[in-house]
């Protein structure tokens, strides 16, 4: 596995976890307010091998005891799964990030037990999917899987929307919303300009606005919260 970033210590990315973040490059998405472009359209080598990555993790024990895999979009790694186990085979739960656009990938690595926690990206209202993500050709169908799969139970999740001041509107989380009906948990994230971000001049929406979208969408998402506002 090519490691191409990691944060050695977070409070933040995995819920109830002292964990580190990996970061893995390549996404099949081009969201143009993306934080991490380097990621989605590079190549950057990498910044730790495997072998020196669970070195790492070994030193770790009764400091963490969680890993965030984050990209880039994990699930394109055809490795992802066999890593993501032997994570766990070394002692640590393992949170996974994704955009949702691969269900099956998604099914198998839930199914095989490789991980405990699942954040999904929920770009827009469908309506807006393909502006918000950089591709006309999305797959909706993929998107509205992945939900279903989650929302089976086989793992605990929560869906989130980085909220961008020209991108999203009430209505539009509102749309979300009947998208991810009777969610355990929503978080609507006010976007942050990285000084990487991939393409074009975003600005995030006010805590006023962001709380009115809270209040839009908890007719159909009760538990729903605000990020980083």
């Amino acid at each position: 596995m090519m490691i191409n970033g990691i944060q050695k210590l977070t409070l933040l990315d995995f819920p109830e976890h002292v964990a580190c973040t990996v970061f893995l490059a390549g996404c099949d998405l081009r969201c143009p307010f993306c934080h991490n472009a380097s990621l989605v359209t590079g190549a950057p080598e990498a910044v730790m091998s495997e072998e020196k990555f669970f070195s790492f993790l070994e030193k770790r024990h009764g400091i963490l005891d969680g890993v965030a895999i984050t990209g880039g979009e994990p699930l394109l790694r055809h490795d992802i799964k066999e890593f993501a186990m032997k994570i766990k085979e070394h002692g640590f739960a393992v949170k996974l990030d994704t955009n949702g656009t691969n269900p099956d990938a998604l099914d198998d690595i839930i199914g095989a037990g490789a991980v405990d926690y699942v954040a999904m990206d929920i770009k827009n209202s469908p309506a807006k999917y393909a502006a918000t993500t950089g591709r006309p050709d999305i797959d909706l169908e993929a998107v509205r899987c992945s939900v279903g799969i989650l929302m089976s139970g086989r793992v605990g999740y929560e869906f989130r929307t980085t909220v961008v001041g020209e991108l999203h509107t009430v209505d539009d989380i509102r749309e979300i919303g009947k998208l991810i009906a009777g969610a355990e948990r929503y978080f609507l994230q006010q976007f942050r300009d990285s000084g990487e971000i991939l393409g074009g001049k975003f600005t995030p929406p006010t805590k006023e606005e962001m709380q009115k979208m809270a209040d839009a969408v908890r007719e159909y998402v009760p538990s729903v919260a605000l990020r980083g506002v």
